[in-house]
């Protein structure tokens, strides 16, 4: 089977693991940089063309797309995907999942469990809506920020009126969310593939961080999660319809709540944490899975 791998840069550690997996299973594997690819729409023969050459025809493709680069490299996937080149995670999936906003509304309607979130465009009372998530202390986020950036804890009211009234100042979607404090500076990457659990492991937060993102010094751990937190996860996913995620929950006094469902989880952290393959298992799910044009959303966008 030839494998296209979407990556910027083929010495990330997730994307090594890939290659070498892919490799030991017996296929044929190609880095494609999403931003040097460009391609030719049209009826009968669209085509994807990188640095000068009309890429030959994939079986499966990878994508491993940034969140800077979703509009771009989600366009490039759906032109494979118009080719017949079955997906790891389909486009529509993945664009879902990058939208915040929509992702929660999305797990909302399936009665997943969420913190309490709020969202505005110009309120004419901030305070209100502080008040509509539980009061301070308060998280507020960008829709837009990946990897704890643009997460800002606002423990007083006083902090959470400047720094919301700050964000619309210079016109930034943002949402804000309760604190779950009963977490206590830890959450729990849920790794799914093709509906089921394959890893699981807690983050915990550096000392005077809240954040947890192990790009910002969290540290991570093997852990045991729960029927709830299992199903939770693997109900996430699906609800995305992604069939490779990583969902991040807290526990909280009400049970698991969803903070974000990731449609290209870093595999560094989860191998080092549980000792498992889980490139490995991805591949595997790409062997037994594609074939020409299975794509689930054909012909909805």
């Amino acid at each position: 089977m030839k494998i296209a791998i979407l990556s910027r840069n083929r010495n990330l550690y997730s994307t090594r693991r890939l290659i070498e997996a892919a490799r030991e299973q017996g296929h044929e594997v190609r880095v494609i940089d999403v931003l040097r690819c460009y391609m030719n729409i049209v009826s009968n023969n669209p085509t994807i063309h990188y640095r000068g050459e009309t890429l030959e025809k994939f079986d499966a493709v990878i994508p491993r797309i940034g969140a800077s680069v979703t509009f771009y490299g989600s366009a490039v996937l759906r032109q494979f995907e118009i080719m017949g080149v079955y997906p790891l995670n389909e486009s529509v999936a993945i664009t879902r999942s990058r939208d915040k906003l929509r992702s929660m509304q999305l797990l909302s309607r399936k009665g997943l469990g969420l913190p309490v979130t709020g969202f505005a465009n110009k309120p004419d009372d901030v305070k209100d809506l502080i008040k509509l998530v539980g009061g301070a202390p308060l998280v507020i986020k960008l829709l837009e920020g990946t990897q704890g950036i643009g997460v800002v804890l606002a423990e007083t009211q006083k902090a959470a009126e400047s720094v919301i009234e700050g964000f619309m100042g210079v016109k930034a979607d943002i949402l804000i969310q309760e604190y779950i404090k009963e977490a206590k500076g830890a959450d729990i990457r849920c790794f799914v593939i093709d509906g089921k659990v394959v890893a699981a492991m807690k983050r915990q937060a550096a000392p005077g961080e809240f954040r947890s993102n192990l790009h910002r010094g969290g540290s991570a751990e093997l852990i045991r999660i729960t029927p709830e937190e299992r199903s939770t996860a693997v109900r996430a996913a699906r609800t995305m319809g992604l069939n490779v995620a990583g969902v991040d929950l807290l526990r909280s006094n009400h049970g698991p709540v969803i903070m974000e469902v990731n449609s290209s989880p870093g595999l560094q952290g989860i191998e080092a944490a549980t000792g498992k393959d889980v490139a490995g298992m991805i591949i595997k799910f790409i062997g037994d899975n594609a074939r020409p044009g299975k794509t689930r959303t054909r012909g909805k966008g």
